[in-house]
């Protein structure tokens, strides 16, 4: 069966979820359209490998969008997760688990004095903003182009027409006086946050940043880049937010925060902390946690926040993950971007390869972006042609130029090196 073929249980499954989910899928990417191809419909998992209900093996990289660190259906992860089944599943009431994997979060991550388990990342994000306005008394946010963090209606916008004009509606269905509450800037240009203050003092409750955009594909921060984020907020007396769902966990035990060595006021949580199941989490000082019900003002609610089903995958995870296992990783991930770099170099093709610890991306382009406009520049065919040859010989990429490599610690060399095999023939091809 070829990668433009679809085997039959595939087909039928497929169209039965076109007749019942917009698209056919329950999030867009699934849909695979970026890459031209038909979705998969993917039924097992184990370690580096996924299968599809065809019965079609896969190295993967798509890690569930990053809960998989340790790999899928890691035997550690699925036996807390069973014996916890046993007890029951949702109580409506405090669970010890929320304790102990709280207590696993704040000590890896001393900047959450305090948090609050969410169901999904986007419901911490929207969390932690209604805090920081709450805290600072202002309503404008201030985010940056090619970040994502999640899909409540004030996240979902684009840049206006100047450097600190504020966003329109990136979405319909958001209402352009909801829009108007972001600013969206470049990222990695220090000036245009600099010039956004100034031009309105007093009036930004927050900047939020992906530390290490993972949205736009794997951009880092310039050196300097997140210290100016911030300064500039202290000295305004803004709030600074990391969105730490997808490098929470992953580019360190302590996150990008303690990789990169700058703190924010608050950070939001998700993916590894859950070990796959749904989960997110927003906390940080203890005066602003402080002002969440019921202790203060500002209202957040979940009926399955702090699910004892989740907590236990995400104890069971974290409780694998050390620094040995950690610099395997590293080094695991460092072989796949030489390797690609080199196999690109010999076939003539022009490729970027961006990487920041476990996190990758090949940008077809030939130099690495330092902002979503660049990476937007991008050759999308040539990534989509790459997806299907790699695809077609049992390598699962994410179906988006635009989206990270999740590396895991159950790549070893022999799933990295059939990578860089097949990547060889797909960059000549």
């Amino acid at each position: 069966m070829s990668g433009t073929e679809v085997g039959s249980r595939s087909a039928a499954l497929i169209a039965r979820a076109e007749a019942l989910f917009p698209g056919g899928v329950n999030s867009p990417v699934r849909a695979f359209r970026a890459v031209g191809r038909p979705p998969l419909v993917l039924e097992r998992a184990d370690g580096p490998y996924v299968w599809d209900v065809d019965g079609r093996r896969y190295v993967d990289y798509i890690g569930a969008w990053g809960p998989a660190i340790l790999g899928h259906a890691h035997a550690a992860v699925v036996e807390a997760v069973a014996a916890a089944t046993r007890s029951g599943f949702a109580f409506g009431a405090t669970h010890p688990f929320e304790i102990e994997l709280a207590e696993a979060i704040q000590q890896a991550m001393p900047s959450i004095e305090r948090l609050r388990f969410t169901s999904s990342g986007t419901e911490a994000v929207m969390s932690a903003l209604r805090v920081a306005r709450a805290a600072t008394g202002r309503d404008l946010v201030l985010k940056f182009a090619g970040a994502y963090h999640g899909h409540s209606d004030g996240l979902l916008v684009e840049a206006g027409s100047g450097l600190a004009t504020q966003a329109i509606a990136g979405s319909a269905g958001v209402p352009d006086a909801v829009a108007a509450t972001a600013i969206v800037l470049p990222y990695n240009d220090s000036e245009a946050v600099t010039q956004a203050f100034v031009t309105m003092p007093g009036r930004i409750a927050a900047v939020i940043v992906e530390p290490v955009v993972a949205n736009a594909g794997v951009i880092p921060p310039l050196d300097g880049y997140l210290e100016h984020l911030r300064v500039v907020t202290s000295a305004d007396g803004a709030l600074l937010v990391f969105d730490e769902v997808i490098t929470g966990f992953r580019l360190a035990s302590g996150g990008a925060q303690a990789r990169l060595g700058v703190t924010p006021d608050l950070t939001t949580l998700g993916k590894i902390i859950g070990g796959g199941m749904p989960i997110g989490a927003y906390g940080g000082r203890a005066d602003l946690m402080d002002l969440v019900a019921p202790v203060g003002p500002v209202y957040q609610a979940g009926t399955l926040s702090g699910h004892p089903l989740s907590m236990a995958a995400g104890i069971a995870t974290l409780g694998e993950l050390d620094e040995e296992r950690y610099a395997a990783l590293e080094e695991s991930a460092a072989a796949l971007a030489s390797g690609l770099t080199e196999a690109a170099a010999r076939a003539g093709r022009e490729v970027a390869v961006a990487r920041v610890g476990s996190l990758l991306t090949v940008f077809f382009r030939p130099t690495l972006p330092a902002n979503a406009a660049e990476a937007l520049a991008s050759d999308r065919d040539a990534y989509a042609r790459f997806f299907g040859a790699m695809l077609d010989q049992g390598i699962l990429l994410p179906p988006s130029q635009f989206e990270a490599w999740f590396v895991s610690m159950a790549h070893g060399p022999a799933e990295i090196e059939a990578t860089l095999e097949v990547a060889r023939r797909a960059f000549a091809a």
